[in-house]
């Protein structure tokens, strides 16, 4: 006969007690029942452990044995709790790899969300360019990324929404003064400052502005700083553009077919952890419509 875990809770719920009477109202048993477990646990030991059948005092054997006994259960009872939590995605761990805009914008409220109502998942959340965000699914370092992703082997798409492309520049920038919306011809002879959502861009003749630029900067925070120094103009998407930075002007292509995507992606949804699928829900579930064109904010 192998030992139980009953016959451990039994022991340490008689020893707890006090009495067998007591010990089987917490179990939920009948005395007799709790009498038999501790036969069969003694008789399995070849000792006994109690010094008396009163179960009053234990003997030497029996103190050790409740010790371990008692640290165990601990231990499986804690596993048990954390195996549940994982499955009803209570608990867990959740790596985000996202593009610097959709960070700062898109995702603030949804996490302020999930947190609230899932507070012991842990949630790492990492920015970088969607190239790397790409990468970093594909080595299964991240469980969901928020990226201007292709179709990928292995990975799952969906998606979220498209913001136009436009020039960046200073607001005391010449093309700040006259242009509603530009073309290729209007940025010629700036210092443009490429970029890798550039490679967005298909557009032949934008292929001449960017065989000219001399300096590409793939982060977009040192990127915006560049333009605000005066050191040139750039090409990002809408929202890739801090609505804070007064002394920054977004001025929209005339060509409106111009546009970033961005998609959420993840390995296969099957060996999602339930505490990543249910982060995935959540990004589905919320409203990007404002977030994704600022105009609609004012409606």
């Amino acid at each position: 006969m192998t030992i139980k875990i009953e016959m451990l809770r039994c022991f340490r719920a008689v020893v707890d007690h006090g009495r067998l009477s007591d010990a089987a109202e917490a179990l939920a048993r009948t005395p007799s029942a709790v009498s038999m477990m501790l036969k069969q646990f003694e008789e399995h030991i070849g000792a006994p452990l109690f010094e008396t059948t009163r179960k009053a005092r234990l003997t030497t054997l029996g103190e050790q044995i409740y010790q371990e006994a008692r640290r165990e259960l601990d231990h499986f009872d804690r596993t048990l709790a954390t195996i549940e939590g994982l499955s009803r995605s209570e608990t867990g761990f959740v790596r985000l790899a996202v593009t610097p805009s959709v960070a700062a914008v898109i995702l603030p409220p949804i996490l302020q969300g999930f947190i609230a109502k899932r507070p012991h998942v842990r949630i790492e959340l990492r920015d970088m360019n969607s190239a790397a965000v790409q990468r970093e699914l594909q080595h299964e370092r991240a469980d969901i990324g928020l990226a201007s992703i292709g179709p990928t082997a292995g990975l799952e798409r969906r998606k979220l929404f498209s913001d136009p492309f436009g020039v960046v520049c200073r607001a005391d920038n010449r093309l700040a003064q006259d242009w509603a919306k530009l073309t290729w011809d209007d940025i010629e002879g700036e210092n443009f400052i490429a970029n890798g959502l550039c490679d967005h861009i298909s557009d032949p003749r934008f292929q001449p502005v960017l065989a000219a630029s001399r300096l590409s900067v793939p982060n977009t925070a040192s990127l915006l700083a560049l333009v605000r120094a005066g050191a040139g103009i750039t090409l990002l998407p809408r929202l890739a553009v801090p609505s804070d930075f007064s002394d920054l002007v977004f001025l929209p292509l005339a060509d409106t077919t111009l546009r970033r995507e961005v998609w959420l992606a993840t390995p296969s949804r099957q060996w999602l952890t339930p505490a990543a699928s249910a982060f995935v829900e959540a990004i589905l579930a919320a409203d990007l419509s404002a977030a994704a064109d600022p105009e609609l904010q004012n409606i």
